[in-house]
């Protein structure tokens, strides 16, 4: 499993994690058009909808990026890609994704960013990705875990790229 680990020191670092993902996905191209499923996980506050903000811009999104908080879902049309971003924090019942068709949104041209995974568990795909954000003092970790041999590709390449900068 592959592992990446760093400190953020303010929000726009958190946003350059989420635009670097965007990058390695839009370099891949089209062969690469696989579904990609992110968890996010973290406290209130620590970055989740910062992350998902940098990524969503970093497909290409010109217009506001806001929290599903109320919605469970925000979709995002970027051809070729469907990216969505989901909230799960006042989900109920994870039976309330069957409801709203939860696996439709994993179609193979879809990336899907998910807080607070575990109020989905047992209806969930699996994630490629899962990413832990945390307090350090004034600054904040992060750590990305590849689970999926997507996973592994995207987070070498974002470490190459990360290397780069």
């Amino acid at each position: 499993m592959k592992k990446l680990e760093y400190f953020l020191a303010d929000e726009s670092e958190t946003i350059a994690v989420g635009d670097g993902l965007a990058k390695v996905l839009l370099s891949q191209g089209e062969q690469a058009q696989s579904a990609l499923i992110v968890y996010l996980n973290g406290d209130l506050g620590a970055g989740k909808t910062t992350l998902t903000r940098g990524f969503v811009r970093g497909m290409g999104h010109q217009g506001n990026v806001k929290s599903p908080t109320y919605t469970l879902v925000e979709p995002y049309e970027l051809p070729p890609w469907q990216v969505y971003h989901f909230d799960l924090y006042r989900l109920s019942d994870p039976e309330e994704l069957e409801y709203m068709g939860i696996r439709d949104y994993f179609a193979e041209n879809s990336c899907c960013f998910i807080e607070w995974p575990e109020k989905g568990a047992g209806i969930l795909a699996k994630a490629d990705i899962v990413i832990e954000l945390d307090y350090k003092d004034e600054q904040r970790s992060i750590e990305l875990s590849a689970l999926s041999a997507r996973g592994e590709a995207v987070l070498a390449c974002y470490s190459q790229l990360h290397k780069q900068s």
